[in-house]
């Protein structure tokens, strides 16, 4: 029988708005006692920050912001938590101000430099078996836009969890809204498919790179979406997973 994935897992999840990569991922690092880390919750924090002691229209105050952010993240999938020096900003970053601003901040192809070095730092010391010991580390899931093919492209399982528009409309509406109807969606709508757009002049997140599993949760179910990502985890680490109760 196969053994079950325990710890110096790393787990790759990247996907469009609205595909479910959040939530999904939080799922995984608790079904298999890993860490877990939001990069997309960075650039949330960076955005904040920036707008705090920077000039948005400023590129290069925008860096220099970013460098010196003091960004504490929080790994636990239960409860991620983010802190800006010392502050818990979990709340703030999810606001509209931000989302609409954080395309700015995400697009500087030095900010995204900058958090990835961070984001790899994380991923290493919670997955490098030497500072187990030390650090606690015990692998980890990392979920966003470039996580599969750029900040780890060496993870053990890398996966592109995607939905059609309909669906991801339709959950992020919920989510932001509580609502799905049409004018819910509509009102949704720009910022969801507005930030695809702009961020796929950065990075590539909406086809499946070389050697990364496509799920499709268009179709699927919470739960579903979970087990389908699990399996693939099952599959190519070749260590048993249980599915969902």
């Amino acid at each position: 029988m196969s053994e079950p994935v325990t710890s110096s897992v790393v787990i790759a999840i990247d996907g469009p708005s609205g595909s479910g990569k959040s939530s999904v991922s939080k799922a995984v690092a608790a079904r298999l006692g890993l860490a877990y880390l939001d990069t997309g919750a960075m650039y949330r924090a960076a955005t904040v920050w920036s707008m705090e002691t920077a000039d948005l229209d400023d590129a290069a105050s925008v860096t220099t912001a970013v460098r010196a952010m003091p960004l504490v993240m929080g790994l636990d999938p239960a409860a991620p938590g983010v802190e800006l020096d010392g502050r818990d900003v979990a709340v703030t970053i999810r606001t509209t101000e931000v989302t609409t601003n954080v395309s700015k901040v995400a697009s500087n192809l030095d900010v995204r430099a900058e958090l990835k070095r961070l984001q790899r730092a994380i991923i290493e010391q919670e997955s490098t078996a030497a500072q187990a010991a030390q650090s606690g580390g015990r692998g980890i899931v990392a979920e966003g836009r470039d996580i599969t093919t750029v900040v780890a492209p060496d993870a053990d399982v890398r996966v592109l969890l995607t939905a059609s528009e309909e669906a991801r409309l339709r959950r992020r509406s919920l989510e932001v809204h509580g609502a799905a109807d049409a004018s819910a969606v509509e009102a949704t709508k720009d910022q969801v498919l507005r930030r695809d757009q702009d961020d796929a002049k950065v990075t590539q997140f909406q086809v499946a790179a070389d050697g990364v599993v496509t799920v499709d949760s268009s179709d699927l179910d919470f739960e579903q979406t979970v087990d389908a990502v699990l399996a693939v985890v099952a599959q190519v680490t070749g260590r048993e997973v249980a599915p969902s109760a």
